[in-house]
């Protein structure tokens, strides 16, 4: 078949990337959003209803699934697959708390007052866990264990429902195991609007987190004036930076197994040779026409990844830190030392350690920044569960010695009752 990768030069990777890389969501996905959104705020549960016959496989039945519901689930999921699931959230599990044991609460005397800094879990979440066409239990544990482990009490989830109305078996079992507390049959960004502001049904939540496509992904930043989300987490990205040295062969797998996630995946691989750029261009096209994802993995190819030819392994390097995918792989001679020069990356896969893998069971988190959101922040973790809470003691003999910098600055300002509030505390 025709190679659906095209081999680039660096100089016109950036007019491509710009158009594929980054940005905010297109117009037309951002009106039907809006309509869905304020839908679901005016309508509630019939008009959630209604856009899932619309837009989904199918009009569930009952939006919350029941707890006889997930036990009848269990009983269609094999012992190997709540061992993986097991696996999995027992890894990320004791990353999480490694995280958490550094949030340790802090009393500290400054200038006579009392300061103290503790963490506090967010009272409730909503964890998005894609499903439909597909099945994603990964992304259930990757959002509903760091969220446990953090101490939210509350954690509702959505996921959509298959042609026949319900969610996927072993994605239902993966959230209940990982310690969720509702779960409801519902998706898109009707799901979405749900969670953020509530109908009869579905109580709103205090932030929303987890990965989705375009829509789920502009549902989540229209919904953010109201309620405080993660990030936009996808669509999935995957940058590989490569020598002379890397396996040609193990690069192109990488690239299909992003590239079967939906045809909206992005890819791309930046090296400085020209040989094994060829090479991987050649056999991601073989690998691509045997995946049983094969249209899925070629339209994604084709529309939205490139292999870029560099001058030098630095100049490679600097193109992956620009795109700040969402994972970079850096299959180099010298991945530890090359992989210092990328500082904006959502994660960063060392050697030969696929980006497949850090998808279920590395103690890695898959929910990860796209759309160039590396630049500011990482994959999803306890962190992104809890809140900082500070409170503080002033006696007057600490008010009285802050006083000359409080009347300076607020005089620098021209807000004077600031300075009399406090200054008629001393008297």
């Amino acid at each position: 078949m025709r190679a659906p990768l095209a081999v680039r030069s660096v100089r016109d990777v950036g007019r491509f990337a710009a158009g594929v890389w980054g940005g905010p969501p297109a117009r037309p996905v951002e009106r039907a959003v809006s309509s869905i959104v304020g839908g679901v705020r005016r309508g509630g549960d019939e008009a959630l209803l209604r856009y899932e016959a619309r837009f989904g496989a199918a009009r569930p039945a009952a939006l919350r699934v029941t707890p006889s519901q997930v036990r009848a689930a269990r009983s269609r999921v094999t012992r190997s697959e709540l061992a993986a699931v097991r696996a999995a959230a027992s890894r990320l599990r004791k990353a999480e708390a490694s995280t958490m044991s550094l949030l340790r609460a802090r009393t500290l005397q400054i200038g006579g007052a009392t300061v103290r800094r503790e963490f506090a879990a967010l009272r409730s979440v909503g964890c998005y866990v894609p499903g439909g066409a597909a099945r994603y239990p990964s992304s259930a544990i990757m959002s509903i264990v760091p969220a446990r482990v953090a101490g939210v009490p509350r954690i509702a989830v959505a996921s959509p429902p298959g042609p026949d109305g319900e969610i996927d078996a072993l994605t239902l079992v993966a959230a209940d195991m990982c310690g969720a507390t509702e779960i409801y049959r519902m998706g898109g960004a009707q799901a979405i609007a749900a969670l953020a502001h509530g109908t009869p049904t579905v109580r709103p939540v205090d932030k929303i987190v987890g990965p989705g496509g375009p829509y789920v992904t502009a549902a989540k930043l229209a919904v953010s004036p109201t309620v405080a989300i993660d990030m936009a987490a996808g669509p999935t990205e995957l940058g590989i930076v490569a020598d002379s040295g890397a396996d040609a062969d193990h690069a192109a797998l990488d690239l299909v197994s992003q590239a079967e996630h939906s045809p909206e995946a992005r890819c791309f691989l930046a090296t400085d040779s020209a040989r094994l750029a060829r090479r991987v261009a050649q056999r991601a096209a073989e690998a691509a026409s045997a995946t049983p994802r094969s249209g899925i993995v070629c339209k994604s190819l084709s529309r939205n990844a490139f292999v870029a030819v560099c001058p030098s392994l630095a100049s490679a390097l600097s193109l992956a830190d620009l795109l700040a995918p969402e994972h970079v792989q850096v299959m180099t001679r010298s991945p530890a030392r090359d992989a210092a020069r990328i500082r904006s990356a959502g994660m960063v896969l060392l050697g030969d350690t696929p980006s497949a893998a850090s998808d279920y069971a590395l103690g890695s988190n898959h929910i990860l920044p796209t759309s160039r959101g590396a630049r500011s922040r990482g994959p999803l973790s306890a962190l992104d569960f809890v809140r900082l809470r500070v409170t503080a003691r002033a006696p007057r003999s600490a008010l009285r010695s802050a006083m000359p910098h409080i009347a300076a600055l607020s005089a620098a300002e021209g807000l004077p009752a600031h300075a009399n509030a406090v200054r008629g505390r001393l008297h």
